[in-house]
């Protein structure tokens, strides 16, 4: 069975979504995946309740993908071991009248996870600069000083976005918040069977929306963005991981298993140490509360 290395998903040099597999076969059936993800999703879950313990750093999850690509699921499965009270997650949809009032990041700030504990980012604010691309019309909603139609939005702008992305993510981190992203890569065939199974059952077809279709078409664009999102925004303090995602018990495999390698580097993680009074004392404790 072959290995999973972190870093033969991360991004550390310019990438070409279209040379990326979306599949990847490391020899093991549906119950072999889903008993290494066991093992995975418990061992994050001590982690974790160490981590609260600790209480000096947070960790921020984010996941981006085209419609369906698995990241509910994904969220659901790696999850699923952690102390409720550990982790959140925060699935951002179409910026309401409150939040178009402040700068694009303010919601993602106020999302930011506590000390000790995970917060998950389902669709991230990466789509400002993946969605809002593909239909610029949106930033007009956004009132930003000098840009006042469609034709107002240069490329000097996007670069701008993602600079004060990268500046977001480096000022979150260097103040005790692991940022690891990952892209779920999926084929487009892939997708095309996961509407057809969602319109085909009758449990998931309210699922289905017409708004699938239409951004569907939109396919090779998003496919551009994200690409240029991800080289001029995985960095070393926030890296990006593009997963394979057209297996979902592999996908949620090789993301727990990043996560936990990744959260191996940070060697200071540790239970604090009982109070040196209280533990010269714990057999007098003991008896008082035996009594």
């Amino acid at each position: 069975m072959k290995s999973i290395n972190p870093d033969d998903f991360r991004v550390s040099d310019k990438i070409k979504l279209s040379k990326i597999p979306t599949e990847l076969n490391i020899d093991a059936d549906d119950d072999e995946k889903e008993e290494m993800l066991e093992k995975v999703q418990k061992k994050l879950s001590k982690l974790q309740d160490v981590m609260y313990a600790h209480n000096r750093y947070s960790v921020l999850i984010c996941l981006q993908g085209m419609d369906t690509s698995g990241k509910d699921s994904l969220i659901r499965e790696v999850f699923k071991e952690f102390n409720s009270r550990g982790v959140v997650v925060h699935s951002f949809k179409t910026p309401n009248s409150a939040e178009l009032e402040h700068d694009y990041l303010w919601r993602h700030y106020l999302a930011l996870p506590e000390k000790g504990k995970f917060t998950v980012f389902n669709r991230t604010h990466y789509e400002n600069v993946l969605v809002t691309r593909v239909h610029p019309e949106y930033i007009m909603f956004e009132n930003i000083p000098g840009i006042e139609k469609v034709e107002d939005i240069t490329p000097n702008f996007w670069e701008n976005r993602m600079a004060q992305i990268n500046n977001f993510e480096k000022h979150i981190s260097q103040n005790g918040t692991v940022v690891l992203k990952f892209f779920l890569h999926m084929s487009k065939e892939e997708q095309r069977k996961r509407l057809l199974k969602r319109l085909e059952s009758g449990e998931d077809n309210w699922k289905f929306s017409i708004g699938d279709l239409k951004e569907r078409e939109c396919w090779d664009d998003y496919i551009k963005y994200y690409e240029e999102a991800i080289n001029n925004t995985s960095k070393e303090n926030a890296p990006w991981f593009v997963i394979p995602a057209d297996d979902k018990e592999m996908t949620r495999y090789i993301v727990a298993k990043i996560i936990w390698e990744e959260m191996q580097k940070l060697t200071d993680i540790k239970e604090p140490e009982l109070d040196p009074k209280v533990k010269a004392n714990i057999d007098l404790y003991k008896e008082q509360l035996s009594k």
